[in-house]
């Protein structure tokens, strides 16, 4: 058992640490402030897309650079810790719109659909949640009515990152009715090709402001039988829950990071402020408490790094990813709150960077499957 990354990772790692800090730190408050309105760093997601990353775990063939999904954990790891908005944009492009075509399309599908997302020609978009479909899937309501050599949908989604962005989305709907999640199947939709397809609400959200969540609204809208996942209905439910469990190991890489740089930001902090005569990291109190976060962020590392690497080797995830998104997203929101109170009154001021970490830090613990479901997941697994 090697605890150690690679002289290749660890050169991965440092490229996206020294691309974080020395291009998303500079204007992320302003960015932050700007939200929905204006915040998104299109520009620097390009950027991000000519170093490689967007499509890290895919073969060469496909637009990707054939490497593993600890590297790409790495990757959502260390953009989080700067900017956790952009962090889950990438993580949908990858893990939610990619893992969705790689599991369920066919070779021919995946080489036409995911080389335009993987190389940033375009961003890519997961289409399952409706209003009343969370956490259930069984709930969802949107058609899929063939009419030839068409569907015809009706219906919307909500709460789609990178809605207002994408060309490129991964859409679940019901092809036969009355047997719930299923009678799901996987669509892919094309915005510039499907009449009837419009963007509706962009969300204004607590935290991870910048990242663009949408409405997606379908009146009649005309999608190829062709674009059928793997040219076979009913197939959706199995598709969505494949690429939630890899896409909970990007938001556990994303909770990590925020915890790490929250934590990092504390750090530097209680090494300047003085108060009653001394550094406030000389108090004891103060220092055990960054211990125990110390101690818990690493134990969420080695977990969200044991679920990338049981991906990565063939090995079920499932259960490891559901433990890692729980920990990591947990860390995040806890690490956070303690970094906002140690830093007392500048903690609460922007300028300091944390109370924006706090506020990305609870989505984490509820998008791609509450920690409740994560709870419910691993216990499942306790009593087989």
């Amino acid at each position: 058992m090697d605890f150690y990354l690679s002289e290749e990772q660890l050169a991965l790692q440092a490229t996206v640490r020294k691309f974080a800090k020395e291009k998303l730190e500079p204007g992320i408050i302003a960015r932050d402030e700007k939200g929905e309105e204006g915040g998104y760093p299109e520009e620097l997601y390009k950027e991000m897309a000519k170093l490689g990353l967007i499509g890290l775990p895919y073969p060469v063939e496909f637009g990707g650079q054939g490497k593993t999904y600890l590297e790409y954990a790495i990757a959502v790891e260390e953009i989080s810790k700067v900017d956790a908005a952009l962090g889950i944009s990438y993580s949908v492009s990858t893990s939610l719109f990619g893992g969705s075509i790689d599991s369920g399309a066919s070779p021919e599908q995946k080489k036409a659909w995911l080389t335009p997302v993987l190389t940033g020609e375009t961003w890519g978009a997961f289409g399952l949640t409706e209003a009343n479909a969370g956490s259930d899937a069984g709930g969802c309501t949107l058609k899929a009515e063939k009419d030839g050599d068409n569907y015809i949908l009706n219906g919307m989604k909500v709460f789609n990152t990178n809605g207002p962005l994408a060309n490129s989305y991964v859409i679940f709907a019901l092809t036969e009715l009355g047997i719930g999640s299923k009678g799901l199947s996987a669509l892919y939709v094309e915005r510039d090709k499907t009449p009837g397809f419009t963007i509706g609400k962009v969300e204004k959200k607590m935290g991870i402001r910048t990242a663009l969540v949408s409405e997606l609204i379908f009146e009649n809208a005309k999608v190829p039988v062709a674009n059928l996942l793997g040219g076979k209905e009913k197939e959706g439910f199995k598709v969505a829950m494949k690429a939630l469990d890899g896409g909970r190991i990007g938001v556990a890489a994303q909770g990590l990071g925020i915890a790490e740089g929250a934590y990092e930001k504390t750090v530097e902090y209680l090494k300047i402020r003085e108060q009653f005569g001394k550094p406030l990291f000389k108090n004891q109190y103060i220092a055990w408490k960054m211990a125990e976060l110390s101690i818990e962020i690493e134990q969420a590392k080695y977990l969200v790094y044991k679920a990338a690497l049981d991906k990565a080797t063939g090995r079920p995830y499932g259960d490891s990813a559901a433990r890692a998104k729980f920990a990591a997203t947990n860390a995040a929101m806890h690490v956070t709150t303690e970094a906002v109170q140690f830093l007392g009154g500048n903690g609460y001021m922007k300028d300091y960077h944390v109370e924006r970490m706090m506020r990305d830090a609870k989505i984490t613990q509820i998008y791609e499957g509450t920690n409740e479901m994560q709870k419910l997941i691993v216990s499942g697994s306790l009593f087989r």
